[in-house]
């Protein structure tokens, strides 16, 4: 299938059927995530992968008892940085540099100019600009999912805080954005399986000016 195809197969799916995903197809979903594109390439996030079933357990409770979470093979949890500070930013380019084979202070300009605006920005609105970064990984990750034909369902709805409490992610400066089920739709459970998709039409949708 190409791309389009393959968007018009996926949808958000309401039942699973607690078949395992290849690791190779798993593989793939979490190359395309490292892949994104991300703002100054910072990609300020951690993802989760999570098998454990009691963790997933305990991760239902907090998802107010979605199904998906239990019956997927993999479950992803997208947590942000809570903030950004000049060791993350600054081990970022370090990486790059490295990587690239430049000195420091070719990029020190720059790195300069992004650590004063977060400076100047409160916590709150650094945390809000890795979300949006996290956004843009899951765009990735349902993408090529269903390249692999691999169901999944984009969750907000949970308790950030106790999603936060159950996987120590305060301790680790980061805090759950979204998480992902993956897995294989259950045909006999799933009311939407048969459902045609429904999307605003293109000329509401789009303007060209």
């Amino acid at each position: 299938m190409n791309v389009l195809q393959n968007l018009k197969w996926r949808y958000a799916t309401k039942a699973m059927n607690g078949q395992a995903v290849p690791q190779e197809k798993v593989d793939y979903i979490l190359e395309a995530i490292q892949l994104t594109a991300s703002s100054s390439g910072l990609q300020p996030y951690e993802v989760l992968l999570i098998t454990n079933p009691e963790l997933k357990a305990q991760i239902r409770k907090a998802a107010y008892d979605q199904s998906q979470i239990t019956d997927a093979s993999h479950v992803l949890v997208f947590a942000a940085w809570d903030q950004y500070t000049e060791e993350r930013v600054n081990s970022v380019f370090k990486r790059n540099n490295e990587i690239r084979g430049l000195d420091d202070s070719a990029t020190d300009a720059y790195r300069t100019r992004l650590l004063t605006m977060f400076n100047a920005q409160t916590q709150e609105q650094n945390f809000n600009h890795a979300a949006k970064q996290a956004y843009i990984a899951l765009g990735s990750a349902l993408v090529a999912a269903a390249e692999q034909e691999v169901d999944s369902t984009p969750m907000e709805g949970f308790d950030n805080e106790a999603l936060d409490e159950i996987l120590n992610l305060k301790e680790k400066g980061l805090k759950s954005v979204l998480v992902l089920p993956l897995g294989y739709r259950d045909t006999t459970k799933d009311w939407l399986v048969n459902m045609k998709k429904v999307r605003t039409p293109k000329e509401e949708l789009i303007t060209q000016i």
